[in-house]
Parts: C-alpha cells; structure tokens; sequence
C-alpha cells in the first residue's frame, strides 16, 4: 500500500486549471481498483491519495502521467507502507509483516 502526497509548486490558479484533468485520472485510477480515497490537504497546499500496487516503481510511473505532474504544479512524496491492521472494509488489502 502507498500514501501519495501531492505538494502544488506552483500557485493556486494553476493548479485549479489542471483540475478537471487530475480529476479523470483520479477516476480513472479509481477504476482501475488503483486508489482507494484522496482528498485535498488542509490547508490546501496539496493532496493525498491511498493506492494499492504491486511495486514502488508501478506506482512512480502512474504519478508521472498525474496531469498535476506533467503540467508542472506539483511533486509527489511515495511512502511504502505494509497494512497489518485496517478497517473491515479495507480487509482485502492487509498484509503479512515481512
């Protein structure tokens, strides 16, 4: 599992029109079965997205076709991360401690 966090770099306008780009990516992400929830951070200086994937590198390559990330608004901060425990319904994505 991943936290994607989106930091914008450029100012807010800009990244507003990209918006409607990122949000079909993000759809299509969604399905895909790739994000499980994102949202914009508080303040908004950026986002969050929670991803599943099978390789740090599958996931770098999806954050590069980011519309944000090719329209030059933002940089993205991959952290891996093992789910042990999670909620009932997030149960498919738990894993084994390795």
């Amino acid at each position: 599992m991943f936290v994607l966090e989106l930091t914008y770099t450029e100012p807010i306008e800009r990244v507003e029109a990209l918006l409607d780009d990122h949000v079909a990516w993000l759809d299509a992400g969604y399905a895909d079965g790739v994000f499980l929830a994102s949202g914009r951070k508080n303040p908004r200086d950026g986002g969050v997205i929670l991803a599943v994937g099978d390789d740090r590198a599958e996931v770098e390559r999806l954050t590069a076709g980011d519309p944000f990330v090719t329209g030059g608004v933002c940089v993205y901060r991959i952290t891996e991360f093992t789910a042990t425990k999670t909620a009932p319904g997030l149960a498919p994505y738990r894993e084994a401690p390795r």
